[in-house]
């Protein structure tokens, strides 16, 4: 058995939508809930009382409003239980990101989307908030997939362990409990909906990143794919080298005896370099490609790599606290690659560069400015603030 019980992130701001809906979720179970006899075991049993049964979602004569009033009632104790766990865990994060309204709004799109996947392919009534909290979970997937999640496990012996959200909610909670599991399990389980309501999240999500109602950065799943297709692009044409700022490939040294004549040792070098830095950041060899980029510039500082490589460079040097480098990066991305949609970010990290490692602090003035008013991440525009203050004080 799997369970997680935390995420290694914390919401920013309360999120009240999401507590609200938990709170509306168990005032609504308390309310439609009553004792009934079970004519095979005559034992007293819980059961939805009368009056909430025309809430349910009946898929051979729906009403409209059933879509959403269904998602509000439960089967029982551990049926509520286990779908405020789950929209606890994950939704306070998703509500974080989306806004009380927009969460709200998305919580409920997701309830419509999981009952209309349950009503294509049953025609049994279903109730609960499962769907709504899947759709809830596959944000999550996509918003934040590194994410470590704790997670106890019990099978001979107890033990806890990390799982990147990723692969803990891509695998197990939809994989497992909604294909396999179902396979040996004959409880009256809406798994339909439960896919649905997965498969609308993601989606839902991955189209309001993909027009920017949402603020992609650089961990979310829209962004790897991005930066996966760009390496993928990248890979395609630079088995020789590529330079931007030329506009093409760099030839093949020994592709002729001619191009053999034209090309200096030097420019041989940086060719071989720039090919072997490529190749190190397509093999996940980030510190390699950084101790190469590092060579590179020491042949010839103007030298300036494709955007997403230029900035996963610069990102790496800093991670490993080589400030010069990591700056001169950064410069070198700003100075080529103006129009980068997250440009705001680089001036950020640049300027925390010069402010906090390098102790200059009029350029890291100067990045900070350009940064905070275009900022709409409200930590990062707080953290710029604060830098900003510290610097003007010393």
């Amino acid at each position: 058995m799997l369970l997680p019980i935390r995420t290694s992130i914390y919401p920013r701001k309360t999120p009240y939508a999401n507590y609200c809906l938990i709170a509306i979720n168990i005032i609504v179970f308390m309310l439609s809930m009553g004792g009934a006899i079970d004519p095979r075991t005559g034992q007293r049993i819980l059961d939805v009382r009368p009056w909430a049964q025309p809430f349910m979602l009946t898929p051979d004569y729906p009403f409209i409003w059933q879509f959403v009033t269904y998602a509000f009632l439960h089967g029982g104790i551990m049926h509520i239980f286990g779908n405020m766990y789950f929209l606890y865990l994950f939704g306070n994060n998703v509500n974080d990101k989306l806004g009380n309204i927009g969460y709200l709004c998305f919580y409920l799109a997701g309830a419509v989307f999981s009952g209309l996947g349950h009503a294509l392919f049953s025609s049994n009534p279903v109730l609960g908030a499962s769907g709504a909290v899947a759709a809830v979970t596959g944000a999550y997937l996509v918003l934040f997939p590194n994410t470590m999640i704790t997670i106890i496990y019990w099978l001979f012996f107890i033990g806890t362990m990390e799982l990147r959200a990723l692969y803990f909610i891509a695998f197990k909670l939809i994989v497992y409990d909604n294909m396999i599991e179902p396979k040996f399990s004959h409880a009256p389980v809406a798994y339909n909906a439960h896919i649905a309501g997965y498969l609308s999240g993601i989606a839902m999500i991955l189209i309001l990143l993909a027009m920017r109602f949402i603020q992609p950065d650089f961990n979310d799943l829209w962004s790897m794919i991005r930066q996966w297709n760009r390496r993928r692009q990248f890979r395609d044409t630079t088995a020789d080298g590529y330079n931007p700022q030329k506009g093409g490939h760099f030839k093949s040294v020994s592709s002729t005896v001619s191009d053999a004549q034209t090309v200096s040792p030097e420019q041989e070098k940086i060719a071989s370099l720039r090919a072997q830095i490529s190749r190190a950041m397509s093999n996940r060899s980030a510190s390699d490609a950084a101790r190469l980029y590092v060579e590179l510039m020491e042949i010839d500082k103007t030298q300036v790599m494709p955007q997403q490589l230029q900035l996963d460079l610069a990102n790496q040097l800093m991670a490993e606290s080589d400030w010069n480098a990591a700056a001169q990066a950064y410069e070198q991305f700003l100075t080529h690659y103006k129009d980068y949609q997250f440009v705001e970010q680089v001036h950020l990290m640049l300027g925390l560069v010069y402010g906090r490692y390098l102790h200059r602090h009029r350029q890291a003035l100067e990045q900070l400015h350009m940064a905070e008013p275009r900022l709409s991440d409200t930590g990062q525009k707080q953290l710029c603030r604060q830098e900003i203050h510290r610097l003007e004080k010393s």
